[in-house]
């Protein structure tokens, strides 16, 4: 990891924490199994467009701030912010446009965050339909504020520049 990548990623990171920790309380929905920090995926997305290890690490970060916030059922679903990340940043790294990456990794977000609550005792209309489908809305919503603010940052490019020697 270059030092660009790894000072963006810390930068991400950082508002990983942050969001559940400090505005957690003001931006939540939460609905059985399935909460929804509004603005809580923006810096993970953001992570994707540095690379694939910015975005794991920022991924790890919104874990650890849930569990501190929410508990281990919450974390568990946010431990599936890693592979989230880190598939979205190699869509990326492979030439796609940021908004087909957060499409293309909408179904793998929702799939994963679904099953991980099924051992936890969930019935099927809890773990598909709330969490599942209430991800994927949550997914959309966190997708375009965070490509609304890489458009107005200009973060488009962001991969490259954190890249470059």
């Amino acid at each position: 990891m270059k030092a660009r990548e790894l000072a963006l990623g810390g930068l991400f990171t950082a508002f990983s924490l942050l969001i559940p920790l400090v505005f957690g309380p003001y931006l939540r929905i939460v609905a059985g199994p399935f909460s929804a920090t509004l603005a809580s995926h923006v810096p993970l997305f953001l992570g994707a467009l540095v690379s694939p290890m910015a975005a794991a690490m920022v991924g790890a970060a919104s874990a650890l701030g849930f569990l501190i916030t929410m508990g281990p059922l919450i974390a568990a679903r946010a431990m599936s912010h890693i592979v989230v990340g880190l598939v979205a940043a190699l869509i990326i790294r492979n030439g796609q446009p940021f908004y087909l990456a957060l499409l293309a990794v909408l179904p793998i977000h929702a799939g994963l965050e679904a099953l991980i609550v099924i051992p936890f005792g969930f019935n099927v209309y809890d773990w598909g339909v709330v969490v599942g489908i209430g991800t994927a809305l949550h997914h959309l919503v966190d997708g375009a504020l965070a490509a609304a603010v890489a458009r107005v940052l200009g973060l488009q490019r962001l991969s490259t520049w954190a890249s470059a020697n």
